[in-house]
């Protein structure tokens, strides 16, 4: 048996930490702010700390409370950017997937299997193509080095074995099904936890509730939203992160959001799902309609890539349209329809595409940006949760090649496990339930230690239906940096994402909260 790690020590947030160190920040300069943390941000940060600067990085809201936790919780490879003949950024993506499943977050991410069930609708040379593309994804996932152990290479399967793997599809004129390989993420918002707390352990002081009210090249005026307090940061150099609200930052940053809409169904209502299904969308070439089994009775199914024009709201609504189009898209490879009654949430996160006057939203490339303004504002846009590290590290790359800070030592984020990483077979070792392995790795084994320090009922479900338990409510209070029940509810946990759940669950997290001293707001 492995003996549990640690206590998390350095790399814990909670209250008494961030009132302590944004207590000391007016006394200091820094030398990189970072402004927004959800996974780039939260990224920069901790690749300036473990390159030896010191770090500041402040959120109005709160980790993850952006785009980056409304992603398809998926690691890509990149196969959609080979598809449109984006090589540089299909290369990317599956050299930073493969970073993610075999070095930085092996316990977030594991290999997912898609089938792509070939119905009367998808033609024979639509499959051949599809075919080609698979195995042009495999050449890539091979000149990443990632290893074949981590993601299986693709092959044809048989209609009775496309059943077993998704029993919903329609059987008739089933004609078998392509089965590949991805990445799969726990949860994005663990992930950027994880990226956030390992910053922490490295001297990062992670800030949530503090909003820039203005930025300049040499630091920002800040809000903390809990006090009304406002505070000067100096810093030597800032890194605006800050997603879709980017743009209201630093002039010149001209942004145009698309909004992607993933419905959240009940497993039961797709029968027994072991595999990610992609069903092609009719009248567009390599884009598909992604079915994404969560292993915690819910599936989502998206997306949707609209314009979202006009001002950026806190939290994205997914329209009617949508949803009707994804139901539509879905219905057309099952036996029996997913009807809007059995949709039990919806979600929709913008991306913060660079606007480059390309004619729809759909067109403009994925590839991100690091822009810096005429007093030395960094600012960093575009890309995928995939690529959140090399757009962290492009980022601070830009500032010290401003030359406001000085710093000999290259990234060494691709070398750094994230809090809870370990290879897979201490992982399998661990003392701890297996959901926990897969969603605080080494740190499974302190969370099940404090469920039995608190005894009877810490380790069952806060919602019946849902694995989520109490114990893990208390450990984000206490490390994860959860100030509110929003914060536990809608980003450490996913219970918010089914409204139901969410009212079920409220009484849960104001308990957490007040155990640990913390006023619950009852948001």
């Amino acid at each position: 048996m492995t003996p549990p790690p640690a206590a998390p020590g350095r790399s814990s947030l909670n209250a008494a930490r961030r009132e302590r160190e944004l207590a000391a920040l007016p006394d200091e300069v820094v030398d990189v702010l970072v402004v927004g943390l959800g996974a780039t941000g939260a990224g920069a940060a901790l690749d300036a700390a473990a390159r030896g600067l010191s770090v500041a990085a402040i959120d109005a809201r709160d980790l993850a409370f952006g785009t980056s936790r409304w992603s398809s919780k998926l690691i890509h490879g990149g196969l959609r950017y080979l598809a449109s003949g984006q090589v540089d950024v299909a290369y990317e993506s599956a050299v930073e997937r493969g970073v993610l499943m075999a070095r930085t977050a092996p316990h977030l991410v594991r290999a997912l299997p898609f089938v792509l069930p070939l119905t009367p609708l998808v033609p024979h040379r639509q499959a051949a193509l599809t075919r080609a593309g698979l195995a042009a994804g495999d050449a890539l996932r091979a000149a990443a080095g990632t290893p074949r152990a981590l993601l299986p290479g693709p092959r044809r399967l048989s209609a009775v074995e496309t059943l077993r793997l998704a029993p919903a599809l329609r059987p008739h004129g089933l004609r078998g099904g392509l089965l590949s390989w991805d990445g799969q993420l726990a949860d994005d918002a663990r992930l950027v936890t994880a990226i956030a707390r390992t910053a922490a352990a490295h001297g990062a002081r992670i800030l949530t509730r503090c909003r820039a009210l203005a930025v300049t090249g040499d630091g920002a005026e800040v809000r903390d939203e809990l006090t009304g307090r406002t505070l000067t940061v100096r810093a030597r150099s800032v890194i605006n992160a800050a997603g879709v609200w980017a743009g209201g930052l630093v002039d010149g940053v001209r942004l145009r959001p698309s909004r992607g809409t993933h419905l959240v169904v009940r497993a039961e209502s797709l029968g027994g799902l072991t595999a990610g299904v992609q069903v092609p969308v009719p009248g567009a070439t390599a884009r598909f309609l992604l079915v994404l089994p969560q292993g915690d009775g819910r599936v989502y199914v998206g997306l949707t890539d609209e314009p979202a024009d006009g001002p950026i709201p806190d939290v994205p609504v997914p329209s009617e349209g949508e949803i009707g189009f994804l139901l539509d898209i879905l219905g057309s490879a099952l036996d029996l329809p997913v009807r809007r009654a059995d949709v039990a949430g919806a979600y929709a996160g913008l991306r913060p595409l660079l606007d480059d006057g390309q004619g729809a939203t759909a067109d403009i490339s994925r590839r991100h940006q690091v822009l810096t303004s005429a007093d030395g504002v960094v600012t960093v846009v575009g890309g995928k949760l995939t690529t959140y590290r090399r757009m962290a590290q492009d980022a601070v790359d830009a500032v010290l090649a401003g030359g406001r800070v000085e710093c000999g030592r290259p990234s060494r984020t691709a070398r750094i496990p994230l809090v809870g990483a370990a290879p897979p077979d201490r992982l399998a070792r661990l003392d701890a339930p297996r959901r926990l392995v897969r969603r605080y790795g080494t740190e499974a084994p302190l969370l099940a230690a404090l469920a039995r320090e608190e005894g009877a009922g810490a380790l069952e479900p806060v919602v019946p239906g849902l694995p989520v338990t109490r114990a893990e409510l208390d450990w984000a209070v206490r490390h994860e940096g959860a100030l509110d029940a929003g914060d536990l509810l809608d980003r450490r946990t996913r219970i918010g994402l089914v409204a139901a759940d969410r009212d079920a669950a409220l009484p849960a997290a104001e308990t957490a909260l007040t155990r640990q001293g913390i006023v619950p707001d009852s948001v």
